[in-house]
């Protein structure tokens, strides 16, 4: 999503909202309160709404009835500052200090740019004896003072997702005051909410060159670089930062991050082993420590710490997420009955609830329990949904851009062009298509370095489209026909630089993104002798095994039949024209014939990558690495076919996807 400097133009409910206001401004209570209630009923979720309705009930002396209309408001925007903040202010109305206190630290917790709620908290914390307390709180006022009043508004407005005019606003202060360094991190804090990893990178890296000591911005440097995947950059940060303040747990969540971004997996369990001594109550650290243990392998630890995170919080549904995607894991009686207790629950958050209900899907199919299984799958999926953004146009409009684009006339007139290494092997495809099998196959090999789902190749797209992922308007692919050879050469060396400190010294090694399968026009003009295997799976067994799965990040187009259905499609049809436009490039390879014809299907895939027939790849559960993705732990056993045709259980369900996918049940063999 881009970041826009300028504002749309206002709706005429925000314009009728800032009339009510105004009109509260003026002390016109009752006539803000009589207006709100009557939009409410045709806006029953209206936060701004529900908000102004309470704040004049309390002024109005109404506090119970301004009580109730937060808690409203709560249900449906839990962390919205300010409905906590007028919480508080209710509480200090019912001379609630302990109350009112509980209250108002919610609120800056939220939102630490939020005057009121400070000074309150420090004249409450005053009455109640607590001068340490409220000397903490005068000082969070005094540095509000500092700031220009501008800074402390946005900030508010950011902390509670209103981006827009946040980034309205400090646009339009560094516009008329020049750099300003708590301006310039609040601009790449917006970028980052909006994922515009680039611009933050860059804003950041100047706030520091004028301000190397802003510890904070430091932080939100080190988080972006590892969103980047820069991990070594990130640990330069990191390193600066732990000399400072070196039992800080951010800090040392950071750290373990980019060790476990390294591949450095004992390190990252070293580290999240001494914060769990620290901090013995967490969750949150169990479950990170808990996926490092799966990633190396030692489930049963992996297992223990799950459980413990868990335990520490009752309705962690990560944690019960965790259990089920270890695939192997069969839950008790009685963590299902608290499963089913917690996700039922009207104060579990959506996060957690669809957690669990994956949980539970994947729990009740353990049981033979297909019909109470795949409600839960398709009410996760529903709640999945409901919060992404993804719009299948996107992939579609891009992918017949690539067919204008990427001809063969076109890679038949740049011939011999990019960085010449033969050091990469590509398995791309779909996720849940059998990939990691492949890669464990391959990395069994004495000359195959496994790595893991690595995002450079999407990086070099988004250098080359720039900021504005508009498919209408986009520069990639069409900016591919003006670069040079020398901009390729450019790009695959800058890739085969960046993955190196992925690589222990061996001479190949596999990127397994599966979504580079957009981007093998990309690929062949950087890296015109890097190896491509296309990791395919039958339809109906590939869509269903993704909409059972609920992944860490990305892949949006799996939580409906729908939109898993037009993704495969139009993966079909862009594989179809790498086909046409580069002929014996990619080489096709069929979960189902792997599972048939195991070693047959290793030779096949060894003589594509050059490489000489070892025994060990044809034994590839005896390999030992780390492996990152939802398949790890089957991956360390046999091979085995019972998921070729585990759809068919819960084909009474599936109706709608068949008909989604169409005759792409029939030409994915092809």
């Amino acid at each position: 999503m881009p970041i826009k400097a300028d504002l749309p133009q206002s709706s005429p409910v925000e314009e009728e909202v800032a009339r009510l206001r105004r009109l509260q401004q003026a002390d016109r209570h009752e006539e803000a309160l009589r207006a709100a209630e009557h939009l409410l009923a045709e806006l029953p979720e209206n936060r701004d709404l529900l908000l102004i309705a309470a704040t004049s009930l309390r002024h109005l002396r109404r506090v119970p009835d301004a009580m109730a209309m937060l808690d409203r408001l709560e249900v449906l925007r839990p962390a919205f500052s300010r409905l906590h903040q007028e919480r508080g202010l209710c509480f200090v109305q019912l001379k609630d200090a302990p109350n009112a206190i509980e209250a108002l630290l919610r609120a800056v917790n939220i939102n630490p740019a939020l005057p009121a709620s400070w000074s309150l908290l420090e004249k409450l914390y005053g009455m109640v004896g607590d001068p340490a307390n409220a000397s903490t709180a005068a000082e969070h006022v005094a540095t509000l003072k500092r700031l220009p009043a501008e800074i402390v508004t946005a900030t508010s407005l950011f902390s509670d997702a209103d981006l827009a005019p946040a980034e309205q606003m400090v646009r339009a202060f560094l516009l008329q005051r020049g750099d300003h360094p708590e301006a310039m991190r609040l601009l790449a804090r917006i970028a980052l909410a909006h994922d515009v990893l680039d611009e933050a990178e860059i804003l950041l890296a100047a706030v520091l060159a004028l301000a190397p000591d802003y510890a904070a911005a430091r932080h939100d440097y080190a988080q972006t670089l590892i969103k980047r995947q820069k991990f070594s950059e990130a640990i330069e940060q990191i390193e600066q930062l732990l000399e400072l303040d070196p039992s800080n747990a951010d800090y040392r969540t950071l750290a373990a991050t980019a060790a476990v971004g390294l591949g450095q997996n004992e390190r990252a369990i070293e580290i999240y082993r001494g914060m769990l001594r620290d901090l013995p109550d967490s969750w949150d650290v169990p479950l990170w420590l808990g996926h490092a243990l799966k990633t190396v392998g030692r489930v049963p630890e992996a297992i223990e710490s799950y459980r413990a995170a868990a335990a520490a919080r009752s309705n962690f549904g990560d944690a019960y997420w965790s259990l089920a995607n270890l695939k192997l894991y069969g839950f008790a009686d009685d963590e299902i009955a608290r499963m089913r207790v917690e996700e039922a629950s009207p104060t579990t958050g959506p996060v957690d609830r669809y957690h669990l209900c994956f949980a539970l899907g994947k729990a009740f199919e353990d049981r033979g329990e297909a019909s109470e299984s795949w409600r839960y799958y398709e009410r996760g999926n529903a709640l999945k949904r409901q919060e992404s953004r993804y719009r299948p146009e996107h992939l579609e409009t891009n992918t017949r851009l690539q067919i204008e684009v990427c001809t063969k006339a076109f890679f038949e007139a740049r011939k011999g062009w990019g960085a010449p290494a033969p050091d990469p092997i590509f398995v791309l495809g779909l996720p849940r298509s059998g990939s990691t099998l492949i890669e464990q196959i391959l990395a069994s090999h004495s000359r195959v370095e496994g790595t893991q789902e690595l995002a450079n190749i999407q990086r070099a797209v988004l250098d080359i489209q720039g900021h504005d992922p508009d498919d209408d308007a986009s520069r990639y692919p069409a900016a591919l026909a003006q670069m040079t050879a020398q901009d390729f050469t450019r790009l695959g060396e800058a890739y085969l630089a960046d993955t190196r400190v992925y690589r222990s010294g061996r001479p190949v090694f596999i990127d397994k993104m599966p979504n580079n399968f957009r981007h093998i026009g990309l690929i062949h003009l950087m890296l015109p002798n890097a190896r491509i295997i296309d990791a395919r799976r039958e339809p109906m067994a590939c869509c269903f095994s993704n909409l059972k799965q609920l992944f860490a990040q990305g892949q949006e187009f799996t939580y409906s039949a729908e939109d898993i259905a037009r993704y495969y499609r139009t993966y079909l049809d862009l594989m179809g024209h790498w086909d046409e436009a580069l002929p014996g490039r990619v080489l096709r390879v069929h979960h189902e014939d792997v599972v048939a014809d195991l070693e047959g299907s290793v030779r096949r895939m060894l003589d594509h990558c050059g490489l000489e027939f070892e025994p060990a790849c044809v034994e590839f559960h005896k390999t030992r690495r780390s492996v990152r993705t939802p398949s790890s732990e089957q991956v360390r056993r046999p091979i085995f076919r019972d998921g070729l045709d585990q759809w068919k259980t819960y084909e009474p369900w599936l109706g709608p996807l068949k008909t989604a996918l169409g005759d792409a049940r029939v030409r994915y063999r092809g």
